[in-house]
C-alpha cells in the first residue's frame, strides 16, 4: 500500500505499537499473537492485523509475531534511527520541561538548539544546551539545518516565526503555540498541534457525562 494511502488512524497507532512491543521485549516475550496482543492495547486482533498489513506482512498463521523483529521494523517505519535535527523555540517552563524530560532521542530525533527572545535566558543551560537568542536562528539554521521545531511561545508571535522558520528550512513543527498552524499550500510541512487543556477537558467531558448517567 501506497505511504500516502494509510490513514491517518493508523498512523497514530503505530507508536503505540512500538511502545508495548517494546515493554514486552523487556518482559523476555518471545513471540505473541495479535489476539494476545489485542487483549493488552484494547484493541481487536482484526484491526491490528488490518494494520500492519498496511506495512507488508509481519507474523506467520500459527505462530503470531516475533515480538523483537516486529518491534524493529515498527520502529524502522517511524524513523526511529533518523536522528532529526530539532531546536525549540521558546525556553520557559514548558518548552525547559520539554527538553529536559522528553527523550527526542528515543524518538528519533536530536535536540541541538534551544532559542528564546528574552535576553535574560540568554546562557542558560537546558537539557546540556545554551539557550540562543533568537536573532541568531537564521545562522543557527543556515549553518546546522534543523527540520523540526518545537514552539513553546505565546500565540501572538506564532505565526511571524513559523514563517521565518519555513523559509528557513524547517518541515516539521510540533507545536505547543495554541496557534493552530495551517498548512494549506505549504507542500511537504508537517504539523502536530498540542492543546494540553483539550485532553483535560476531554476527561472532563467523560466525567461530567458518566456522573449524569449514574
Amino acid at each position: 500500500m501506497s505511504k500516502s494511502m494509510i490513514s491517518s488512524p493508523v498512523i497514530k497507532r503505530l507508536p503505540r505499537y512500538y511502545r508495548f512491543l517494546g515493554e514486552l521485549e523487556k518482559q523476555g516475550v518471545i513471540r505473541i499473537s495479535s489476539r494476545e496482543l489485542s487483549e493488552k492495547m484494547g484493541l481487536t486482533a482484526s484491526q491490528i492485523r488490518q494494520d500492519l498489513n498496511c506495512f507488508g506482512g509481519f507474523g506467520q498463521q500459527g505462530y503470531g509475531y516475533n515480538v523483537q523483529e516486529l518491534h524493529e521494523a515498527i520502529g524502522k517505519i517511524i524513523g526511529i534511527a533518523s536522528d532529526t535535527r530539532t531546536v525549540i523555540i521558546g525556553a520557559g517552563n514548558l518548552g525547559s520541561a520539554i527538553a529536559m524530560h522528553i527523550d527526542f532521542k528515543k524518538a528519533g530525533f536530536s535536540l541541538i538548539g534551544i532559542f528564546d527572545s528574552d535576553p535574560e535566558k540568554t546562557g542558560q543551560i537546558i537539557a546540556g544546551i545554551p539557550v540562543a537568542q533568537m536573532n541568531l536562528i537564521e545562522s543557527f539554521c543556515n549553518e546546522n539545518k534543523p527540520e523540526c521545531a518545537v514552539l513553546c511561545i505565546p500565540k501572538e508571535s506564532a505565526e511571524e516565526i513559523v514563517d521565518k522558520l519555513i523559509r528557513l528550512g524547517i518541515k516539521a513543527f510540533w507545536n505547543y503555540s495554541h496557534y493552530d498552524i495551517n498548512v494549506d499550500g505549504r507542500e511537504g510541512i508537517l504539523v502536530q498541534n498540542v492543546h494540553l487543556s483539550d485532553s483535560l477537558m476531554t476527561l472532563s467531558y467523560g466525567l461530567h457525562n458518566f456522573k449524569k448517567e449514574k
